[in-house]
């Protein structure tokens, strides 16, 4: 039977764990090996998803799941006839997966399409170029850009931004950060986390043992 390894308790405790990672302004679903068995709609996407739904194979849910690792893609001309991207991550249980959360995003092409990110400044709004960024920080449920002359906060939640912002440029190494990998002045060890960057305004950020397997392989060491 469709769940029988995921109840409603399992269900509640896993939507508190990851309430920071996934914003208001995403669908959530959760799913089992096979079917979702819990979907919360959002304002602004609705796949329509019931549970006991199959988790079909053409899905990042079913991607997370069998690959076992965090999978992330844009949909376009999709089965659910709405385009949207899409963040699933794996459910482990004694380390042996038993379903995956996913949280869906509307496309904003638009927002793609300049090299900006335009942050509020107490009244007013700036963009900042890309290549100005050197980190952002999501603390009490709001996102600080920070920059080489400049520090506001973004509309987007740090996930939202992972999934649109240029990987070769951006990337996560923690929890409550993304930072420019051009911005990157060196790289220390660290007994609370697998390494600390000191960034080009001599800010100190952590990399989380989940993000340091990959940020070391970008940066070749």
């Amino acid at each position: 039977m469709w769940g029988e390894k995921l109840d409603k308790s399992i269900v509640h405790q896993l939507f508190n764990s990851y309430y920071n990672l996934f914003p208001n302004r995403s669908s959530i679903a959760i799913a089992d090996l096979t079917h979702f068995i819990y979907y919360q709609p959002s304002l602004d996407i609705d796949l329509n998803i019931k549970p006991g739904d199959p988790v079909h194979s053409d899905t990042v849910t079913f991607k997370a799941i069998q690959e076992k690792r965090r999978v992330k893609e844009i949909k376009d001309n999709n089965r659910f006839g709405v385009d949207y991207y899409a963040i699933s991550h794996p459910i482990l249980q004694d380390k042996k997966v038993i379903g995956a959360m996913t949280a869906i995003f509307p496309q904003e092409p638009e927002f793609l399409s300049i090299p900006y990110l335009t942050v509020k400044i107490t009244d007013r709004w700036v963009p900042i170029h890309f290549s100005q960024i050197i980190y952002m920080e999501a603390q009490n449920r709001k996102t600080y850009v920070t920059s080489k002359n400049k520090k506001g906060t973004h509309r987007f939640n740090l996930t939202e931004l992972e999934v649109v912002l240029p990987k070769n440029t951006f990337n996560r190494c923690h929890r409550s950060y993304i930072i420019n990998l051009n911005q990157i002045k060196e790289i220390q060890p660290d007994s609370h986390s697998s390494f600390i960057l000191i960034m080009s305004d001599e800010s100190r950020v952590p990399v989380s043992q989940t993000y340091s397997k990959r940020l070391r392989k970008i940066m070749g060491f």
